[in-house]
């Protein structure tokens, strides 16, 4: 099992939440992070992104593991492929590193079996809202075993809702949560088509 608490962690901070199972496309131009990087894949770890905002760092993350390096430039420039792992929690920082690090803590569910009402309903909203958007049916054998990660992880919602998932310790609460979004999400969806329609038809779009 690896460590709980692990020293010494590479930090990326972003103006964006990566999810666990989640696949971020990113270019690493900086020094810093290109030094970051290439010991990630040297070493074959991983480094966490964080979501930064003005006020600085959120607290709660998420381990990232590099799937692929799409390009590599003269410079040192390079386009990575990665995928969220697992959510993290920032004990402390250090700056004597040449790119941000700190202690960090692998965060663990509570120990409690998934209600299956509360999964239904969301297998049931992902489903609806995947066949809306992209004319296709979701595997229902797939669909079945989803987690809230899994099923979040595509579908590009904003980044408090994306924190709010990463912060809770509950299955039963993320899956809540998700069926919240997956509802709100297909009822913009069905708006956007009937203004559209609208616009099609007259010219013009009221709101009032």
């Amino acid at each position: 099992m690896p460590d709980r608490v692990v020293s010494d962690f590479p930090l990326f901070p972003l103006a964006t939440v990566a999810l666990p199972h989640e696949l971020i496309p990113l270019h690493i131009f900086e020094p810093r992070y290109r030094t970051m990087i290439g010991e990630c894949l040297e070493r074959g770890t991983e480094f966490g992104i964080v979501w930064a905002e003005d006020e600085g760092m959120r607290q709660v993350g998420c381990a990232m593991e590099i799937t692929d390096v799409l390009e590599r430039m003269d410079d040192g420039r390079m386009n990575i492929l990665t995928r969220g792992t697992r959510p993290f929690r920032i004990v402390d920082e250090r700056a004597d590193l040449p790119y941000p690090a700190g202690t960090v803590e692998f965060l663990v569910d509570k120990d409690e079996a998934p209600d299956a009402k509360t999964q239904t309903a969301a297998h049931e909203a992902y489903g609806a809202l995947v066949e809306h958007a992209t004319d296709r049916e979701p595997d229902a054998e797939d669909l079945r075993t989803m987690t809230a990660y899994q099923m979040a992880a595509t579908v590009d919602f904003g980044l408090e809702a994306k924190q709010g998932l990463l912060d809770l310790r509950s299955e039963n609460a993320r899956l809540r949560l998700v069926t919240r979004l997956f509802r709100a999400a297909m009822k913009r969806l069905d708006f956007i088509e009937r203004a559209q329609e609208r616009a099609r038809s007259n010219g013009k779009v009221r709101f009032s």
